[in-house]
């Protein structure tokens, strides 16, 4: 009803009588309330997955498949890639805000815990059916936070910027996007997920090669502006493009407790926790190591760092068919482990330059190689692919505590010993330990989940 068309008397009446006022309210506009009701709706399901229907099983293929492969693969560039690179950071800002090695690190850490713990909470964001909003939501806060970083002058702002925000944003799109792919495929998940890791060390590789080129020409904060820019355009590509296939779980919880009575999952969140524990120190201080150790200059330390992350790439992709067609992500992962703790070791030996070179080249293959397939052995421990984003959540929060704690920790002990190489000695022993004892448990996992031989798959 139009209030034109209301008389004066009937507007006495309804003034009069407020039963009459809030019936007339109740039935005016119904096109209005419709119109509303509708955009409201669309803008709801175009927000989240509900009116999908479930599609049966994993493709395993085809084009959206692999554009969500190439899309995620960009994410984990701009995530893991942009955190790996960290040690071009460590290196600058001990030589220029006057802090210890260990006190800086303390940057990359809270943004390792930042971004793993979320990953709880992330993870279930996809298996709920919001997979769009967190990966919109997420990418705005690590856009911002790179960008305050830009302004930053002291470790304090540093710890905020570049630790807590930028590494809030990235905990809330990371978990989802790789749980995301995974339901996408099942015969070729080692493979597809390898590619996406492979994300990770293109960024380790790309980003210090940026910071290199641009640092002396436009300083420090127009390079960490390029940096902000360049994961704004790639996000944007991703938020465009990615798209989940299953649709949400009616219920749920954060948290699924009884995945904590499975002994091989157990074990498997225990043994990479120790290992990510020390390898987060090699990715922090081989760069630093070659700088204060070998008295390298500050442009060739970070070549260390280029060909440490830039060594994972062809071994990522190849470790990933292999895990697919022959072994199985748990059985590929146990060898890995322990022949990256032999090259861990190694690195006590390096005396020069050249030996440097050479044990980023082998110590980068071994890393990326089994860094690839723990995302597909947690879920390959997991037979309800709706619990992907759940179960990796709970076990990127798990890790969240060694990314905390193993730079710092690893940082004081290059102060004891003498300090200098006797300090970094320590730390190098620790780290290879780090890595056996998680090698152990990982094979433990595999021994409980199907026995001894070696010629079943898993």
């Amino acid at each position: 009803m139009s209030s034109q068309n209301i008389s004066e008397d009937d507007k006495d009446v309804i003034e009069n009588n407020p039963d009459v006022e809030k019936n007339l309210a109740q039935t005016s506009y119904p096109e209005l309330k419709q119109v509303s009701s509708n955009a409201l709706s669309r803008i709801t399901s175009r927000l989240s997955t509900r009116d999908i229907v479930d599609p049966g099983p994993p493709p395993d293929g085809g084009l959206k498949a692999w554009i969500q492969v190439a899309m995620a693969w960009i994410v984990c560039f701009c995530t893991w890639g942009y955190i790996n690179s960290f040690g071009v950071f460590q290196t600058y800002y001990t030589e220029t805000l006057g802090e210890s090695q260990s006190t800086i690190s303390w940057v990359g850490s809270i943004q390792l815990w930042v971004v793993f713990f979320v990953s709880a909470f992330s993870g279930r964001a996809l298996d709920a059916g919001f997979f769009v909003p967190s990966l919109l939501i997420g990418s705005i806060v690590q856009i911002i936070g790179i960008f305050m970083t830009s302004l930053c002058k002291n470790f304090w702002q540093l710890l905020l910027a570049q630790g807590l925000c930028t590494g809030l944003g990235s905990g809330i799109f990371f978990c989802p996007t790789m749980g995301l792919v995974t339901t996408y495929f099942r015969k070729n998940r080692g493979l597809a997920v390898a590619i996406v890791s492979a994300g990770n060390s293109a960024g380790g590789a790309i980003y210090p090669v940026l910071v290199r080129q641009l640092l002396p020409k436009i300083g420090y904060a127009w390079t960490v502006r390029v940096l902000g820019f360049v994961n704004l355009g790639l996000l944007s590509l991703a938020l465009a493009c990615m798209r989940p296939r299953l649709p949400p779980r009616k219920s749920g919880p954060i948290v699924e407790w009884r995945a904590f009575c499975e002994v091989p999952y157990v074990c498997v969140l225990l043994g990479m926790s120790l290992v990510f524990g020390g390898l987060f120190f090699s990715y922090y201080y081989i760069a630093s190591f070659g700088r204060t150790v070998l008295n390298m200059s500050y442009e060739d330390s970070l070549t260390l760092l280029i060909i440490f992350n830039g060594a994972a790439i062809p071994v990522r992709l190849v470790t990933g068919f292999i895990a697919d067609r022959f072994m199985g992500p748990l059985n590929a992962m146990v060898p890995l482990l322990f022949i990256n703790g032999v090259f861990a070791f190694s690195w006590i030996a390096v005396k020069s330059e050249a030996g440097m070179y050479v044990f980023a080249t082998f110590y980068g293959f071994s890393a990326g190689a089994f860094q690839c397939l723990f995302p597909t052995t947690v879920t390959s421990l997991n037979n309800d692919l709706s619990k992907n984003g759940v179960r990796m959540g709970m076990a990127f929060s798990l890790f969240s505590f060694a990314g905390l704690s193993g730079p710092p920790i690893g940082g004081a002990l290059l102060s004891t010993n003498g300090g200098g190489r006797g300090g970094y000695l320590v730390a190098q022993i620790c780290l290879g330990v780090l890595t056996v004892v998680g090698a152990c448990l990982m094979y433990a996992a595999r021994v409980y989940k199907v026995g001894w031989s070696w010629r079943i798959k898993c």
